[in-house]
């Protein structure tokens, strides 16, 4: 887990930051170490995220990893299958991460 502010290379249109779907993305592709590394393939402007390159790139990812990448693509999309039983790869910190992602999505804040 990052302790450091990200850099964000695009600007993230405010209106997202209140949407229950983009408030996990902004979260965990801001925060976590490796998803920040792909954080080009989410079209903030846009509102694109481009699954089929991340989904390739993650084939080298550990579970973990993978599990992260998963969860963020379905708290934007339910199409996008997530299995809750992977969090056991994952480490207190990145549980954390989980929490606050499912947080972010469903407490309708």
């Amino acid at each position: 887990m990052k302790t450091t502010e990200p850099i964000v290379c695009q600007t993230i249109p405010d209106h997202l930051y209140r949407s229950q779907y983009w408030r996990p993305i902004i979260y965990l592709f801001t925060q976590h170490e490796l998803l920040s590394q792909y954080i080009h393939l989410v079209d903030f402007k846009g509102e694109q995220i481009e699954i089929a390159k991340l989904k390739r790139a993650a084939r080298a990812w550990s579970p973990a990893e993978k599990f992260m990448l998963n969860l963020a693509l379905n708290c934007f999309n339910d199409h996008n299958k997530v299995n809750l039983g992977d969090m056991d790869y994952l480490d207190s910190d990145n549980k954390e991460m989980v929490f606050e992602a499912l947080h972010l999505r469903y407490s309708g804040r």
